[in-house]
């Protein structure tokens, strides 16, 4: 595959420490990635990354899941598109993003690749008027996990429409009110799994989920981990 330009596109994307960037081949392997990439990865440089697949760059448990990501994109054609995700590095530090991805054709249409970008979810601002306003709704979700609220509910629960409640939330948490509560969720569930021994049925109750698997499909989505072995590798 050949990238025309491919300087000036790398070095918009350096500029980007909050947005994740990267071209893979056919085959999944690296052959354009950012800074913000390479510092993430724990590597030195890009040359460290280039010609290599996740699982050769972040270890086989934190790149299986990517690799999987990236294969059904390849395979489909469908793109991946404002997927809310919990990034789990090398040096175990944890974050939120919003992950896209698409696949990539030659001029002739032959599949070349994929590209993705995954940014960083910005730290609300707590002094905010709007965050003021969503403190009952922030509270009330965190107190109903267990059956966590529709939009409509905790439109009311604010006293504003649902069009008001999910602007402030895209305003404050750069999501829509169903990610924000998806994302209380995981969280809620992703600190169970490390601060307690409870079972994952339990906890996946906890978190507002009937069953263990629709628990386990969601969590394995966000962060590429089923729960039993989040809890495993991060506390070893």
């Amino acid at each position: 595959m050949i990238i025309k330009e491919r300087g000036p596109i790398e070095a918009l994307f350096d500029c980007l420490a909050d947005v994740v960037f990267f071209i893979k081949d056919r085959t999944g392997r690296y052959i354009v990635v950012n800074d913000t990439l390479v510092r993430r990865s724990g590597a030195q440089r890009k040359n460290d990354l280039i010609g290599k697949t996740p699982s050769q760059v972040l270890g086989a448990s934190l790149g299986a899941g990517y690799e999987k990501q990236d294969q059904a994109v390849l395979e489909t054609g469908e793109p991946i598109l404002n997927q809310l995700e919990l990034h789990i590095y090398p040096n175990r530090s944890i974050g939120w993003c919003m992950t896209n991805k698409r696949a990539l054709h030659s001029d002739n249409g032959a599949l070349a690749g994929l590209t993705g970008i995954s940014q960083d979810l910005r730290a609300p601002d707590i002094n905010h008027e709007d965050y003021a306003q969503l403190k009952t709704v922030i509270e009330y979700t965190d107190e109903n996990l267990s059956d966590p609220p529709d939009l409509k509910t905790l439109a009311s629960v604010g006293r504003m429409s649902p069009y008001q409640l999910d602007r402030r939330m895209r305003h404050i948490f750069g999501l829509t009110t169903g990610q924000w509560v998806l994302k209380q969720r995981l969280d809620f569930a992703r600190r169970e799994l490390l601060q307690s021994e409870k079972p994952i049925i339990e906890i996946a109750m906890n978190a507002g989920y009937r069953d263990q698997s629709a628990f386990s499909r969601q969590f394995l989505r966000a962060t590429g981990f089923a729960p039993t072995a989040f809890r495993k590798t991060q506390k070893a």
